[in-house]
């Protein structure tokens, strides 16, 4: 057993017992690693922040410990350096698809919608047809309003085996904001209740029915 993987059944436990391990060994990247995942899954993001940061300054050249810190950064929504340090995260002649797929996003909060689509092809080109990278490429043309793209990108991303249910609750939305509710229904209602898929797009419809009343009294 990897003496560093988390457990799921009691998050606190396990990062109170990385915690010591880190107290032990702060200068080791793959245990600041472990304690800073462990951290952000208790919701504590900040302190997970801390410690990648001193991890960083020990092993500046440690590519896996940058990714982790570039991620819990953007978290905290300090996007600009996070971007800076995902940087250093991979080299030109050896791209992780990975750190690529969350320099996409990072750059699509930012309003950088043309960068983002960059940063996706580019992991797409690595890995071609990964149903995490079309599905924040989705994401990415439904913050545009390019829904259409967005609905057929999405679809792409649904049709993989191995789409995890965000993917296919991305597509439901694309499929919402067209108005297309009953097939956004179907697509929601398999990987949810029925009644909690109803009622996701129920609140999206009235979503949408608000939005278009106040642009009707914008107009009028």
């Amino acid at each position: 057993r990897n003496p560093f993987a988390t457990t799921e059944n009691d998050p606190r436990a396990e990062a109170e017992r990385l915690g010591e391990e880190y107290r032990r060994k702060p200068a080791d990247p793959q245990v600041a690693i472990a304690y800073a995942q462990a951290l952000r899954k208790n919701e504590q993001q900040a302190q997970a922040v801390a410690v990648l940061e001193q991890a960083t300054i020990k092993n500046p050249k440690h590519k896996a410990l940058a990714g982790e810190y570039g991620r819990a950064l953007a978290e905290t929504g300090r996007l600009q350096q996070a971007l800076e340090v995902l940087s250093r995260a991979h080299t030109p002649d050896q791209p992780d698809w990975r750190i690529v797929n969350v320099q996409g996003p990072i750059n699509d909060q930012l309003g950088n919608y043309k960068a983002a689509r960059r940063y996706y092809q580019a992991a797409l080109k690595i890995a071609p047809d990964e149903p995490a990278v079309l599905s924040n490429l989705g994401l990415s043309y439904i913050l545009s309003k390019e829904l259409k793209l967005a609905e057929s990108t999405l679809r792409r991303a649904a049709a993989n085996p191995r789409a995890e249910k965000r993917v296919r609750q991305n597509l439901a939305l694309s499929l919402a904001l067209q108005r297309k509710f009953e097939e956004a229904e179907k697509v929601a209602a398999g990987d949810l209740p029925p009644e909690e898929a109803s009622a996701n797009i129920a609140a999206l419809r009235e979503l949408i029915k608000e939005q278009q009343q106040q642009r009707n009294q914008r107009r009028s």
